[in-house]
């Protein structure tokens, strides 16, 4: 039986909260690790099943993991189990991860074959790997598709060789597979339309730092001179800009005055404008932020009067992970705003849940939504719900917090991918918040 949290809203929390370090850039640093047989040591992990499996996958396939503690590890890859990497229980444990399919370009780079499971993980419509294959043939690997049980199997016996590429999308993933398999191939890869959002920047950061010869880090066009081996490193991840996200969206819902503490604001790009959009105020005091508790909080409009839009878009746009987050906190502002979701079509699927709860919803097809804001005339009701994706399930969360009533939110397993001890870092600042 999966559990669920029991909810009690209404109430305005207060104090400081630290954000976990970032997911989406673990899966990729701690993937890195495979390059090297040297000790390489990661700070600030985000103690989450995902991130948890993957460490767990890796000590399967012989790396030496030494949890120093739950943020600090040090990894060896100075002794891999090819057969298992290409064996039954690897197929089985890394079709349920997503992260799973970042060790084949590290392992393609080093030791010339790799399996890549078909893509685990959240229900939000495709995730294609298409960037992933395609980058990894122009290197020249070859690839079979294996139907039976799901696999691509990636060879590349004589070596991998740099080429210019130009992607068909900005893939994060994609990118850091390609650059993780770039560093070790011979002569010079040129990769453009590549990602550019801070976890890419990051690793890239730390692959330079292990030897690795990569320009135009922070750009869309990378270069990337291939090196023999790569050296060991110490390197300590970014905090999780969802998670900053989430908490700036949470505090505005449930009227309460919060501090974000150590927030990495330099890397949150156009982040906190979003937000100060939908009439919220923040200060950036240092690295950290201040959001004072705030009756109302008004949508703004474009300079001509017309309706806001907000809409996702490739780093150093706005990053699809918190439209979820901006279209719950819209609920409760005064005014109207237009959420369009282009990346996934069906992340907007939750709203029917908010809709039940009171919210003023149209979904106008699975990638826009209208948010007509109630502005706190008519408070969310508490309702029994259960989590499709990880933004998602801490979307219901916030709503529920902010809520009259009793709400139960099932399937958490989906947020507990994503955040660390949420329910108790909640309770620490005075949410009604208990797992059951």
């Amino acid at each position: 039986m999966s559990s669920a949290f029991e909810v009690r809203g209404g109430n305005r929390l207060k104090g400081e909260i630290i954000p976990q370090g970032a997911k989406n850039e673990a899966l990729q640093i701690i993937s890195a690790v495979m390059l090297t047989s040297e000790k390489v040591t990661i700070h600030n992990i985000p103690d989450i099943v995902d991130v948890n499996l993957l460490i767990e996958l890796l000590g399967d396939a012989g790396v030496k993991v030494n949890r120093i503690s739950r943020d600090k590890c040090e990894f060896q890859a100075d002794d891999i189990d090819l057969a298992y990497l290409q064996g039954a229980d690897f197929k089985k444990k890394s079709g349920r991860l997503r992260g799973s399919v970042m060790i084949a370009g590290p392992l393609l780079a080093r030791f010339g074959k790799a399996l890549i499971p078909k893509p685990g993980g959240d229900k939000i419509g495709r995730r294609r790997l298409d960037t992933h294959i395609i980058g990894f043939e122009k290197l020249g690997a070859r690839f079979n598709y294996e139907s039976d049980d799901n696999y691509f199997r990636l060879e590349a016996p004589g070596g991998l060789k740099g080429t210019y590429m130009l992607l068909d999308e900005p893939s994060v993933t994609g990118t850091a597979n390609i650059v993780m398999a770039a560093v070790l191939a011979q002569g010079t890869t040129t990769i453009y339309n590549a990602a550019c959002e801070p976890y890419l920047q990051q690793l890239c950061k730390m692959l330079n730092s292990m030897g690795a010869r990569i320009s135009g880090v922070g750009s869309n066009l990378l270069t990337i001179e291939g090196v023999t081996s790569l050296g060991g490193c110490q390197h300590t991840m970014l905090p999780d800009m969802i998670e900053i996200g989430s908490f700036i969206g949470l505090a505005a819902m449930t009227q309460s005055e919060l501090t974000i503490k150590n927030a990495g604001v330099e890397s949150l790009g156009i982040i906190p404008e979003k937000f100060r959009s939908l009439g919220i105020q923040l200060e950036i005091k240092g690295n950290d932020i201040y959001i004072p508790s705030q009756e109302t909080y008004e949508i703004q409009t474009f300079l001509d009067g017309s309706i806001l839009t907000i809409a996702d878009h490739p780093w150093p746009g706005f990053t699809p992970d918190l439209l979820s987050i901006v279209l719950v906190v819209a609920t409760q502002a005064k005014g109207s705003v237009m959420i369009h979701q282009k990346m996934f079509e069906s992340r907007l699927f939750f709203v029917d849940k908010l809709i039940d709860m009171g919210a003023q919803i149209v979904l106008c097809d699975p990638h826009r939504a209208v948010v007509i804001g109630l502005g706190r005339q008519h408070p969310l009701r508490g309702i029994t719900m259960s989590s499709p994706d990880i933004r998602a399930g801490v979307s219901l969360l916030i709503a529920a917090l902010s809520a009259e009533g009793k709400s139960t939110i099932q399937n958490i397993d989906q947020i507990d991918r994503g955040y660390q001890y949420i329910d108790e870092r909640l309770r620490n600042l005075g949410a009604d918040i208990k797992r059951v």
